[in-house]
C-alpha cells in the first residue's frame, strides 16, 4: 500500500475537480435550467443555485478552495435539513443522501485543503496540503 501513497495528492485533485464540476452543475439546473433542470421559482432557491454554482467552480479549480468548500458544507447542511428531515430524518427515507454527501465531502475539502494541483497552489507557489502520515 505505501506504493499508492505517491497517488494520493493526484487522485484527491481528481475527486476534488469532479465533485466541484458536479456541484456547479446541480447549481447551473437551478440558476440557467441547464442539464434537464429547470429554473428554480422561489428566491431562496435561486440564491442557493448561484452559491452552488459558485462554490462549485471555485472548488473545482482550486482557487479560494477553504472558502468554496466551507459555503458548500454549510448549504447543504441547510438544504439537508429545510429539504429532507422534516420528512424524515434518515437520509436514505428521506432522499438526502447526496446533501449530506456534499456536505461531509465538502468539510473534508476546507479541512485538507486544496493540493498541489490547483490555483491556489499555482498562485501562493505552495503545496497547500500536509502529504499523508506513514
Amino acid at each position: 500500500m505505501n506504493s499508492l501513497k505517491r497517488f494520493a495528492d493526484p487522485v484527491y485533485c481528481i475527486m476534488r475537480l469532479i465533485v466541484g464540476i458536479m456541484f456547479a452543475c446541480h447549481g447551473a439546473q437551478k440558476v440557467f435550467g441547464m442539464f434537464g433542470g429547470k429554473v428554480a421559482g422561489e428566491m431562496p432557491m435561486r440564491v442557493f443555485g448561484c452559491f452552488e454554482l459558485v462554490c462549485g467552480i471555485l472548488v473545482a479549480l482550486g482557487l479560494l478552495t477553504w472558502l468554496g468548500a466551507l459555503l458548500g458544507s454549510g448549504i447543504m447542511a441547510i438544504a439537508y435539513f429545510k429539504a429532507h428531515a422534516p420528512n424524515n430524518f434518515l437520509p436514505i427515507i428521506n432522499h438526502g443522501e447526496l446533501a449530506v454527501v456534499y456536505c461531509f465531502l465538502f468539510l473534508f475539502i476546507f479541512f485538507y485543503g486544496s493540493g498541489r494541483i490547483s490555483l491556489d497552489a499555482l498562485i501562493w507557489k505552495r503545496g497547500t496540503a500536509a502529504p499523508p502520515a506513514a
